[in-house]
Formats: structure tokens, sequence, C-alpha cells
């Protein structure tokens, strides 16, 4: 008979499973294995969701009543609308579309029955958004999911998705005697062997970094293991002395701001005079997983400063940072004012977040629940894939990106050619396991640059120290930083000036604007230090809308902050001669 403390010892003999790592592990992999089923979606977080409205729900007979009130009191409106129609074909809509959907403006749906299918959907809609919203008790994010939920799923069997509820789809098959049918069903096979073999899309070969887009002349004068750096060839005889260096989103390729030669935002700078730096990122692959945030801030913003003061020397520099790189920037910029580093003139964030409480739809997606299925799908690969990212971001914009091409492409049989941005959106890339991870805890989910408690080197660093003049980017249709979540800079910025323009266009759309296109739009005010702070709403209102492109504005900005204009830099320096000729080797990396 084995004594108690015999025994004690003898299971003590070995590691246990949880010494060992064995039990997290295998958990881990069990849920990066069923997140490839649930297109990484945690089916514990949508689970709670529902649970938290349908409880709600239950304990809500008032609400119930209302709900059942209103399901009535639409179909009779349909009914009425429906008989007034069949008199009256001009008669105007019981329900109107949202001013961003434009699936039922094609005046073939005021035809019977299409009008009533359309308006019968629209109606369905409205009541369901009822039925997610407004109940007490129910958490906002969980209000916020079940309500963008819904939408998806009846998005899915709307009247335009199919052929026999589509008067367009049916009057195109008609005239080309289902000729449109086969053209979308040969695009359809198409476009899946592609996926398959993971190919890019039908077109995007004519857009060869180097070759049709990211051709502005430049030579990488640096690199390292996350970064080359890239200088730009002066094209005018004097150059401002304070070089600009853009720093852009790792979640897609720097070349969004070098496209095709007509809109390309690093040529028209140069254009005007300015010395232009560009970090391009490494495509990280699983073997940089353990890439942190810091190293992007280090390896890549601080680096290239160091590089630039080496090239420029003594002239300080005019940070620009998109997306994530703007926040990047931002993080960066906190680190040199806190630590007294002179080396920024100012700050441009282009459709970057400094504060996430208000982050968008992207929020839907980042909880405890969900960030933790998602590590353990990057734990598994190392990076987060390029799919997955894509995915997020189509639902974000379900009937531009997913079911507008169901129709004109498969339906329709109606092939759009790609362009240069529709290329560079699909020449994605991936994000290390570490640093998103980091990314999207500390910024997204617990918000600590914005409250005080984002450190760098072991010290906290706040936006509030940043001295140097910023200008901010915000663009209306943004789906990936909305401009009331980008406008908050005034929040938290202490600068003695703060320019805050707002442009027509979405998140890459409204940054590429050209000055050639006449149909562009912004609005742009400027904050000194001591003014009030005036809320995003009173701010849109009170500011006057400018027409065309924001760049020659933007440039303007920089000029006035700017000094003299002298002869150009060298390329690269006697310590660091160029290396090779601009776009570099990284952003050819798949």
């Amino acid at each position: 008979m084995i004594e108690p403390d015999s025994q004690a010892k003898a299971s003590d003999t070995g590691p246990s499973l949880e010494e060992t790592g064995l039990a997290e592990s295998t958990d881990r992999l069990m849920r990066a294995s069923l997140s490839r089923l649930t297109f990484g979606l945690s089916p514990a977080a949508m689970i709670l969701s529902y649970v938290d409205w349908l409880t709600s729900v239950a304990v809500s007979p008032g609400k119930q009543a209302v709900l059942v009130h209103k399901a009535l009191k639409k179909q009779l409106r349909l009914a009425l609308w429906a008989s007034q129609s069949a008199l009256d074909p001009e008669a105007a809509p019981c329900i109107e579309p949202l001013p961003q959907d434009r699936r039922f403006r094609d005046p073939a749906w005021r035809r019977f029955p299409f009008n009533l299918l359309y308006q019968s959907f629209l109606l369905q809609q409205q009541w369901w958004y009822n039925a997610t919203t407004g109940l007490a008790g129910l958490s906002p994010h969980h209000e916020q999911a079940l309500e963008f939920g819904a939408r998806q799923l009846l998005d899915t069997v709307s009247p335009a998705n199919f052929l026999l509820t589509n008067p367009r789809v049916l009057d195109k098959t008609l005239a080309t005697g289902g000729a449109n049918l086969r053209w979308g069903a040969e695009q359809f096979a198409d476009d899946w062997q592609r996926q398959l073999r993971g190919e890019k899309p039908a077109g995007a070969e004519q857009f060869v970094p180097g070759e049709a887009v990211a051709v502005t002349p430049g030579q990488v004068v640096y690199r390292n293991h996350l970064i080359e750096l890239i200088q730009y060839a002066p094209a005018t005889d004097q150059v401002h002395p304070e070089p600009v260096l853009i720093v852009p989103a790792w979640i897609m390729k720097y070349y969004i701001l070098d496209l095709s030669p007509d809109n390309s935002l690093v040529r028209h700078l140069v254009g005007q005079g300015h010395t232009v730096f560009m970090i391009s990122w490494r495509n990280p692959t699983g073997e940089d997983r353990d890439i942190g945030l810091d190293d992007y801030r280090r390896l890549g913003i601080m680096e290239s400063l160091a590089m630039i003061e080496s090239i420029c020397p003594g002239a300080p520099v005019h940070g620009v940072g998109y997306c994530l790189g703007g926040t990047l920037l931002a993080i960066a910029g906190a680190t040199l004012a806190r630590d007294g580093d002179p080396r920024l003139a100012s700050m441009t964030l282009l459709a970057a977040q400094t504060d996430f409480r208000e982050a968008g739809e992207l929020m839907l997606f980042i909880d405890d629940k969900q960030l933790s299925f998602l590590e353990d799908t990057m734990w598994a690969q190392g990076v987060l894939d390029t799919k997955q990212m894509a995915g997020a971001f189509q639902l974000l914009r379900s009937n531009d990106l997913i079911w507008s091409r169901l129709i004109s492409e498969y339906l329709l049989g109606e092939h759009r050619p790609l362009n240069d941005l529709m290329a560079w959106n699909a020449d994605a890339t991936r994000m290390p396991y570490r640093m998103h991870s980091e990314y999207l805890r500390r910024l997204f989910l617990d918000n600590d640059l914005a409250e005080g408690r984002f450190q760098v080197e072991g010290r906290p660093v706040t936006v509030s120290d940043i001295r140097v003049p910023i200008f901010a980017v915000g663009t209306e249709w943004d789906h990936v930083a909305p401009w009331r979540s980008t406008y908050k800079i005034h929040l938290l910025a202490d600068t003695p000036t703060l320019t805050f323009l707002l442009t027509s266009g979405g998140h890459n759309v409204g940054i590429v604007c050209p000055p050639t296109d006449a149909k562009r739009h912004y609005r742009m005010a400027t904050t000194t230090e001591g003014e009030a702070y005036v809320d995003p709403d009173t701010w849109l209102a009170r500011t006057p809308q400018n027409a065309g492109s924001w760049w020659p504005a933007w440039q303007g900005w920089l000029a006035a902050h700017s000094g003299g204009l002298q002869p150009p830099p060298a390329m690269g320096s006697a310590d660091y001669p160029p290396l090779y000729e601009a776009p570099g080797r990284y952003v050819l990396m798949d």
C-alpha cells in the first residue's frame, strides 16, 4: 500500500501536461483548426452575442409588443403602397434605401413585381434593425455585432442576388439569349481556379511594381530585415530642405502611394520640390512570428530617421503616416517628444487612428474571445494570412465587395478590367503573430495609446507630448478608420496648430486623389492652441466644402512649414551608398 506522501512523490516524478505546455498547445491547435471552418470568427463570441440578445428580448415584453406592432404596421404599409402603385406606377416608394445602398437604383426595379420584392426586403431589413437595437441591458458590443450579423444574413437573400428576382439580370438574359450567364460561369470558374492556386486576379500581371506602378525614379538607400528605405530622385532643381518620410501601412504594400504616374502621391510631392523617402515593408513569413510592434517602430521609423539624417544632416523631417503607418508614426512621434528628440518638423496622419474607442465596425471583430481565437490561428501559422484579413474587410463592405461583384460579373457577365488600385488591393501582405496580437490588444482592445498606458522602452508615451504641427486627413466613407474616429486626434494632441481635412471617398480612394480628378471635394480647417474643442458634426456643418483634390492644399501646408529652396541632397550618403533601383526587392515578395 502506498502512503499518501509516497503517492504525491510518485506523481511528481515526471512533468505534468500543464508543465510541458502540451495541454495548452493541444487546445490552441484545436481552436486554430476550428478557425478555418469559421473564417477566423470565434463561435463563442458569436454565441454570447446571440444569447445576450435572446435573453434581453425574452425579459422585455414591451419590446416584443413594439416589434409585433411594427411588423403589422409595415405589412399594412406595404399593402397600401402596393395598391397605390398598381394605379400609379410613378408613386413614390414607401421606403427608400440607405444613401450608400446602390442595389435598387436601376429604374427596372420600379416595375411590378420587382418593386414589391425590393420594398418588402427593405422593410424587413428595417424591422430587423429595430429588433436588434434599443434593448435595455444589451451589451453595446453585442448589439452592434447582432445588428451587423443580421444585416449580413439579410444581404445574402437580397432579391438583387438572384436571377429570377433581379430585373436587370432578367433583361440582360433575354437580350443576350443567356450568353451573360455563360460569360459569368466562365468568369466564376477562372476566379475559382485562381483562388485554389493562390494566384492573383486576371489582369494583375499588367500592374507589376517597377513596370506599370511604383515607377517614380529612386534608389533603395538602406535595407534591414524589416524595411527597404527608398529615396526618390529630385524632379526640380531646387528643393525644400526638410525631407518627407512616408510610413505606409504594412498590411498592404507601399505603392498605393506611388501607383501609376498620373495618380502617384510620391510623384506629386517630388514634382513640387520635396525630397521624399518611402518605407517599403518586408512581407513577413512564419519565421518572422516573433517580430513585435516595437520592432516596426525601431527597425522601421527610427532607423529610417537615422539614415535620412546621414543624407540630409541637420534637417528635421516631415513625417507622413498612412493607416497603421500613421498610428505607428504617432507612437514614434510621441516617443521622440518624450525624449526631447527634435528630428520631426511636422506630422501628417492619413486615415490613421490614435484613439480606437470608436473605431467603427472593425471593432465588431475585436473582443477578448475573438482576439484569443485569432491569436491561436496566428500562433499555429506564425502570421495572419492575407485571405483572413481580406475576408474581414470584405464583410465590412459586403454590398460593394461581395454581392455587387457577384451580380455584375457572375449574373450580368460584365467583367470589369482591373485598374491599378484594384491590382494593388489584390497584392496583400501577411502580419506577424506577435506584432498583430500586440496591435489589436494594446491599441484596438485596450486603447492604451489614447489612455496613457502605451509604453515604449519601459516608459509610457502620449500623443499630447507632441508639439510639432499636425495635419490629419479623414475620408468620408472610410470603413477601416471612420473619419469621426480620426477626428479624435483633437482630443489627444496639444500642438500649437492642428489642421484637419475631410475628403470625399473611402479609405483608399479618398487618399489616392490626384489633382486631375475634378469630381473630388474636401473640407479643411485649422485649430490653434487655446481654441475650444468643436465636435465633429459641428465641424462638418461649419466648414465649407472645396472642389477638387486635397493634395495641393496639403502640399501648400507642407511648403508653409518648410524652409527656403536649395539644391537637392545626394542620393544616399558616403557611408550608405544606394543599393539598387526603386521599387526595390521587398515589394516584389509574395
